[in-house]
């Protein structure tokens, strides 16, 4: 007699988790809530089912998730996801995505929905929040940060929608999306089977074509004063080298003004210091490679008869509404495999143009070295000095790192024309978009996924406080993470004065005793919020203290005894 057997099945909730498993997703960092009952069983059916799938990381505040997803792909280049609670916890991640927009990191952001209906199905309303968190347009909180979003409708479009969204989000550009999960839906059950087919959706990568990078390089070849700008560093450890190579044989300087990223080592002879005004003045091609905004309209524009490129996933950057820095040639690109292309090309045009070259690169090189001992030396200068200064402590902190493979996070903290750089991803800086409380749990998510780094968080009082640090803390100690936080303490909105300033120079707030609005005295004691969570802590005043804790605290993480935190008391200004 045959026997016929029901088809296997699986909840909704299982479903997507498995799916973001056989997407390549290693975590998704989450904060739960009472729409998380479908996911948190499907966890535990997934376990009992031996169904493989991401970690999972229970973030205690939902900004400190997406950038611990925002760190890990700065790190591995991988979309990981995010899941959050409802509409209370979408808006507290909204300005994690509005991060991760502006620097074109792919993420898969999702949050459970109030059910809709009030009984009569499982996973239907069942307490008062359910009524008290209904949005009519939930997805309205975050879409303008999104590549797309959806709301899954049925739980049969799980792998469907699943493989969607992730294709779409490492699609050049790349960029976060939103997928809005009701909690009655994650509570169906589905069909097994269809967790057994690969990925039905490929991420379209787009590249510059061999004409586009053929007409830089002729444009850069013939130029007499060409200058590059990045921002976004190079994309890759090979476009890293390919890039110092190429400025080098040409002797093309390179900007990076306001870099998030790396993209030449600081020192190379070639890197530029940070004020675009002197080179623009002379320029007649200039290359900017991902830059949002690569010098400043207001104090410095190209010469009218240069040659603008603009090179990278957003050309045009389509996203800001005002944005009119010039661009005579466009190329839509990811960069790495551009500044690759670029550099096997004008490698090829070189000859017949080296005396040409060679000339050039060394008055500017001469130039170059002569402003970084200048940066180099004020900053050495100022150990000397009344109080502890970020320069200082920025080149202080590059010598200490000189033989380390290490990343340096920044969120108004060490500065880059002071650091002493030369490898790929050892320099990361805050969005544009400045969402404050990015640095320290980005640099964690960077920490989670390549632990062999040394990895160091600087960040100014007021950055540290926004990064909820109690929640930081908890979840370093919590995946045992090794890293070093330097908080920068003047106990003040340093760059928002700084704004006052620039704007009113001679006016009222720049000759009172305090500028309003900005000042953040008196100052909590930040090692015990460290202390609280077992982390090595120390105070310092004087940059004797501060070499020695910085020692202190390398080898620490060196141990792999978890996190060290040091504050720094730093003067105004």
């Amino acid at each position: 007699m045959n026997m016929t057997y029901p088809a296997p099945q699986m909840t909704c909730g299982a479903a997507l988790l498995s799916r973001m498993a056989t997407l390549g997703v290693d975590y998704i960092f989450a904060n739960s809530g009472t729409d998380f009952p479908p996911v948190i069983e499907g966890l535990s059916e997934a376990e009992a089912k031996n169904i493989p799938l991401p970690r999972t990381v229970t973030v205690p505040f939902e900004s400190a998730a997406v950038a611990m997803a925002h760190g890990y792909t700065l790190a591995t280049g991988r979309p990981q996801a995010v899941l959050v609670h409802t509409n209370v916890g979408l808006a507290n991640a909204a300005m994690g995505a509005i991060n991760a927009a502006c620097d074109n990191i792919p993420m898969l952001l999702m949050s459970g929905r109030t059910p809709t209906l009030e009984s009569g199905r499982v996973g239907a309303r069942t307490v008062p929040i359910g009524w008290g968190q209904e949005m009519l347009d939930q997805s309205g909180l975050i879409r303008e940060a999104c590549k797309w979003d959806y709301e899954l409708r049925f739980p049969e479009q799980i792998f469907d929608v699943t493989d969607r969204a992730h294709g779409i989000a490492a699609s050049t550009p790349k960029g976060p999306v939103y997928v809005s999960l009701p909690r009655e839906v994650l509570s169906e059950t589905i069909p097994a089977a269809g967790a057994e087919r690969r990925p039905q959706m490929t991420a379209a990568v787009v590249e510059a074509g061999t004409d586009q990078i053929t007409r830089i390089a002729s444009l850069l070849a013939e130029a007499e004063h060409p200058v590059i700008f990045a921002q976004h560093g190079a994309g890759s450890a090979d476009a890293f080298a390919a890039l110092s190579r190429l400025t080098g044989d040409w002797g093309i300087p390179l900007c990076q003004y306001w870099a998030v990223e790396l993209a030449l080592p600081t020192t190379h002879p070639m890197a530029a210091g940070p004020d675009p005004a002197p080179l623009l003045k002379k320029a007649d091609v200039v290359l900017c490679i991902d830059a949002l905004a690569p010098w400043s309209p207001a104090q410095i524009e190209p010469r009218e008869e240069a040659t603008v490129i603009q090179l990278g996933p957003r050309p045009l950057q389509e996203r800001s509404g005002v944005r009119n820095f010039r661009c005579d040639l466009g190329v839509t690109t990811e960069i790495a495999p551009a500044i690759v292309a670029l550099e096997a090309a004008m490698a090829k045009l070189l000859p017949g143009h080296e005396a040409r070259v060679a000339a050039r690169a060394r008055n500017i090189a001469k130039a170059n070295a002569a402003d970084q001992s200048r940066r180099f030396d004020a900053a050495a200068g100022e150990r000397d000095g009344p109080a502890l200064t970020k320069r200082w402590i920025s080149l202080n902190l590059s010598e200490k790192l000189a033989d380390r493979d290490a990343a340096v996070f920044s969120e108004l903290g060490c500065q880059l024309p002071y650091l002493r750089l030369t490898r790929h991803q050892s320099w990361f800086d805050g969005p544009h978009s400045g969402g404050l409380g990015w640095g320290f749990p980005a640099a964690m998510g960077f920490a989670l996924a390549r632990p062999e780094k040394t990895v160091v968080a600087t960040m100014g009082d007021g950055s540290y406080m926004f990064s909820n640090p109690v929640a930081c803390h908890q979840i370093a100690e919590a995946l045992g993470l090794s890293m070093v936080v330097i908080v920068l303490n003047n106990t003040e909105w340093g760059a928002v004065r700084q704004s006052v300033l620039d704007i009113y120079p001679d006016g009222h707030a720049s000759k009172a005793n305090a500028v309003p609005l900005t000042d953040l005295s008196p100052s909590p004691d930040f090692t015990k919020v460290a202390e609280a969570s077992r982390a090595w802590a120390r105070r310092v005043t004087a940059p004797d203290a501060f070499e020695q804790a910085l020692c202190e605290a390398l080898a620490h993480v060196d141990a792999k005894k978890g996190l060290a935190l040091i504050e720094a008391t730093i003067g105004r200004g």
